[in-house]
């Protein structure tokens, strides 16, 4: 687990590193074992008043695809810096407006065993169409878990956060 000194120490070295104006905020930084993701905010479209939710919704869409493709060799640069100095895939997304685009996110395998209630659930969603695969129907339902249990999964993170200060303070550490 990531202890909150080293995201902070990730979300520092980012808003530091990132080339001034690319991003009007820097939105999340985030971590795990495999990928550091940056979600930072771009400026909206001017369109009016008098535009149309259709509009508005295309000009948000036309907007993200230009910043990836206007930033492309000033992200690479920093993801390689990062990726070299913290041995991590870096990913990148942004928010423009109400929407959120993400750029080459990392998709980690994970192993499991699941018993056959298990498996008969995830076979339920493939038979159901929610999902094409077992693999599929497991991430739809660790995103329905995430979704559900935000606040039992922040407590948690916290009570690990707390052992890590603990264990921190022990006779063994130097």
């Amino acid at each position: 687990m990531i202890t909150t000194e080293q995201e902070q120490v990730l979300r520092g070295w980012f808003a530091g590193r990132i080339p001034e104006g690319l991003f009007s905020e820097l939105l999340d930084v985030t971590v795990d074992r495999e990928e550091i993701t940056v979600v930072g905010r771009i400026p909206e479209p001017d369109l009016g008043a008098e535009a149309t939710e259709a509009e508005r919704d295309a000009s948000l869409e036309g907007r993200m695809s230009e910043f990836r493709e206007r930033t492309r060799e000033e992200r690479i640069e920093v993801a390689r810096e990062a990726e070299r100095r913290f041995r991590r895939k870096v990913s990148w997304g942004v928010e423009c407006g109400d929407k959120r685009a993400m750029y080459t996110t990392v998709s980690a395998p994970v192993m499991t065993r699941l018993r056959q209630p298990e498996r008969q659930v995830l076979d339920t969603l493939i038979a159901g169409g929610v999902a094409r695969s077992r693999s599929e129907a497991l991430a739809w339902c660790v995103r329905l878990v995430q979704r559900n249990a935000d606040t039992w999964l922040s407590d948690l993170r916290d009570s690990l956060q707390h052992v890590q200060e603990v264990r921190a303070q022990g006779p063994d550490t130097e």
